[in-house]
């Protein structure tokens, strides 16, 4: 099948069903792109399909090393550093970072992804809670810290389950009063957004004013792994001290030479990302027009507010097994209980056609259920209000960023 389009096999039964996938994270459907396939044939063909150790016992191959290259040129940074997963270069970077700067204290947003509560929890540190794009709270927390002391700032660019963007440059501006650090998670914007395709920062102008990009490869660019770009010290730093990534086999030249195709022609051509704002501009006025609560803000995902776990997962079921939609239902740990949902991730693969599908098909489901319909949360084209935050670490450290997969075979 041609993406978005799958193959599912309910239960036991062998003969498919054509289904539509409204909830991958291939965001612009490059896994599928005839230059980045070509190239992972080709690698395969002339390196094999594993790398054959770790970076430091005979894993690090030519295309691995390009791939950094193109990463750190992509940010503008001295180096890149290229992991197995988006998840392990945030608990690799933020730990080793942190722990050997002296006396250092992370502040971390409230909202910040599972894989940077691991590295902040694994650092050490102390560490600091602030509530979600509160920049009040933030300078206020970097005042009482002092100048003199070593300060890690830790947030995403783009939150994947509200889809709100981050005042990146105004908490730029904030670290430099303050003489702090910064860490930017760009995972769900990388690809997506700037000129080449550099995330929030560059379409903000102040990636040369952060100091750690992290990304991922497994979003926008289609393939798999994470990374970081930094300044060369900061990356060998990384390189030398991080567990896991000494001790973890590197990505095979198959994935990173795809990677790479991707990278580089995303560099080049705003053509996947203008159809990829289009159709998410499209989803989003066809859903609020016909009355279904989704979340507004800025950005590509589409959160369809359910706020009930019961009802998310038997909106899901529906839509599957009636109108051959696939979206996950998104529930705690992932989200608060309360605010459950089904994210909706529109891709420039989708088309007019589907998207009207889609909307008729949640219409029914909302019927069928007797769901609360009514007005969207906000205004159109309005950015998603900073959700007030307890900004307690017990409460923080319990988000999870894991969706609960159900038991069906895409194929």
């Amino acid at each position: 099948m041609r993406f978005p389009q799958a193959l599912w096999r309910p239960g036991q039964s062998q003969t498919p069903k054509e289904v539509t996938i409204w909830c991958s994270n291939d965001y612009l459907g490059m896994g599928g792109e005839a230059k980045v396939v070509e190239a992972a044939i080709g690698a395969a063909a002339r390196h094999g399909v594993g790398a054959g150790g770790t970076r430091n016992i005979s894993g690090t191959h030519r295309p691995i090393v390009e791939l950094e290259a193109e990463l750190a040129d992509l940010h503008g940074k001295e180096a890149a550093l290229v992991f197995t997963s988006g998840w392990i270069s945030n608990l690799a970077s933020i730990s080793t970072i942190a722990g050997v700067l002296p006396n250092c204290l992370i502040l971390s947003d409230a909202l910040n992804h599972n894989s940077i509560i691991e590295g902040v929890r694994r650092a050490g540190c102390e560490k600091q809670i602030w509530r979600h794009n509160d920049l009040v709270d933030l300078e206020q927390r970097l005042a009482a810290a002092g100048s003199e002391r070593t300060k890690l700032i830790v947030f995403e660019s783009l939150y994947s389950m509200d889809g709100d963007i981050a005042p990146v440059s105004k908490i730029v501006d904030l670290a430099k009063k303050y003489n702090a650090l910064t860490y930017v998670d760009e995972v769900h914007a990388v690809g997506m957004y700037g000129s080449r395709g550099g995330g929030i920062c560059e379409r903000e102008g102040v990636m040369d004013r952060v100091d750690i990009i992290e990304g991922t490869l497994a979003k926008a660019f289609g393939t798999l792994g994470g990374y970081i770009a930094a300044k060369w010290t900061i990356v060998d730093a990384v390189r030398s001290y991080a567990p896991s990534f000494i001790f973890t086999t590197t990505l095979p030249p198959m994935i990173a030479a795809g990677a790479c195709a991707a990278v580089r022609h995303l560099k080049v051509s705003g053509e996947e990302r203008a159809r990829h704002q289009r159709i998410a501009s499209l989803t989003k006025y066809s859903l609020a027009r016909a009355g279904l609560p989704i979340l507004h803000n800025e950005s590509h995902i589409v959160p369809l507010m359910v706020r009930d776990a019961e009802h998310c997962k038997a909106a899901s079921d529906l839509l599957l097994e009636r109108h051959a939609v696939y979206v996950q239902p998104i529930n705690y740990p992932t989200v608060d209980i309360g605010t459950e949902r089904l994210r909706i991730t529109p891709t420039p693969r989708h088309t007019d056609a589907q998207v009207a599908a889609l909307t008729e098909a949640l219409l029914d489901v909302w019927h069928v259920l007797g769901l609360s319909s009514g007005e969207s949360q906000l205004a159109f084209g309005a950015r998603v209000a900073c959700r007030p935050s307890s900004a307690e670490d017990d409460c923080a450290d319990s988000r999870h960023a894991a969706t609960f997969a159900r038991e069906r075979s895409l194929v």
